[in-house]
């Protein structure tokens, strides 16, 4: 009983019953469970907070859930006491769409409405993706920071997050594809390893591309954990392998610039507290019933309208729109709208 009670200890409340927050009261009795990948990810934390501000706007209690690992069994034991406890709606990113597949099926076949940010469950999982950007755009300006500090050839190597999380596969799949155009075929991908949102992994990886790849110039962290550890260690040891990726403005001031004493150039990341606020009106539209999460459908939020877009895996999904590349120049303006 110990060992379950530390297992669902999660976000500081236990899901026993699906606790609501205090902020509860104030609301109408809709209830939401927003679960991420695992704790310390900040990129979805601080969506997470405007997700929940939002709901709260809107009249729904949030409970934040994050599983004690980075595994799909994490999550699948987290949906479960979701099924038991029933709240209106989950939203979820997943660590792993297949594992996740048949549980979600049966949150769905409960009457909990399902919608989901930041990573995809299948589309029959899902009724709603809230998507940054579409894969072949995050690709496409992950792969131009890459040509731009090589120089347009030598190695190059990926840090991703999970095996298994299906938008940093979709991005590394793009960026796969398009190394058979013309202006990228003198570069060279000579890895892709995974350190599953672990900064220990994440560093100690760091370390091994470095040591089976001495002319490695650049190293390409589409995860802000990895982004981040990767950064550290790069600096720390005056490596002249240089970095760009998805990273958190705040983590990666000081690591920042285009001088010697700088690892990472550019870096790119999307407008995270729009995405939570998006996620969090589009969820709370589904359990209303004036949203349905199916292509061609309009969700308007305040002076944004957005058109649910037929998804490249089949499912529905709303595309915020464009990340945003950041430098020397724009970083702690950057780190400051992401407090």
């Amino acid at each position: 009983m110990k060992q379950k009670l530390t297992m669902l200890l999660v976000s500081g409340a236990l899901l026993l019953g699906f606790t609501v927050p205090a902020a509860a009261e104030e609301s109408d009795g809709m209830r939401i469970a927003l679960v991420g990948k695992s704790a310390g990810n900040a990129f979805f934390e601080v969506a997470a907070v405007s997700f929940k501000e939002e709901a709260l706007r809107l009249g729904a209690a949030v409970e934040t859930i994050y599983p004690e690992a980075a595994t799909a069994d994490a999550q699948i034991r987290i949906l479960e006491e979701v099924i038991k406890s029933h709240p209106d709606a989950l939203c979820i990113s997943v660590n792993d769409a297949a594992a996740l597949e048949e549980v979600l099926h049966r949150v769905r076949e409960s009457g909990i409405r399902v919608s989901s940010f930041d990573s995809a469950p299948e589309p029959d999982s899902r009724e709603i993706f809230i998507n940054q950007s579409p894969a072949p755009d995050v690709a496409r300006v992950l792969l131009d920071a890459v040509c731009e500090i090589t120089g347009g050839e030598g190695e190059w190597a990926i840090l991703s997050g999970s095996g298994t999380a299906s938008n940093q596969n979709a991005w590394i799949e793009e960026m796969q594809t398009l190394m058979e155009e013309e202006e990228y075929e003198r570069l060279t991908l000579t890895d892709v390893v995974y350190g599953d949102d672990d900064p220990r992994l994440c560093t100690d990886l760091t370390e091994k591309l470095l040591k089976e790849h001495p002319d490695l110039k650049v190293i390409c962290a589409p995860t802000t954990v990895g982004i981040a550890s990767a950064a550290k260690y790069l600096q720390e040891n005056a490596s002249r392998c240089l970095l760009t990726g998805l990273g958190l403005p705040s983590e990666m001031i000081g690591f920042t610039g285009d001088t010697e004493e700088f690892c990472c150039p550019c870096f790119f990341l999307w407008d995270m507290k729009e995405l939570g606020r998006l996620a969090a009106y589009a969820t709370v539209s589904l359990i209303d019933g004036s949203f349905s999460g199916k292509a061609g459908d309009l969700l308007r939020l305040e002076d944004t309208e957005y058109t649910v877009l037929p998804a490249s895996d089949g499912g529905s999904e709303i595309v915020l729109g464009p990340p945003v590349r950041i430098t020397s120049d724009n970083i702690i303006e950057m780190a400051d709208l992401y407090q």
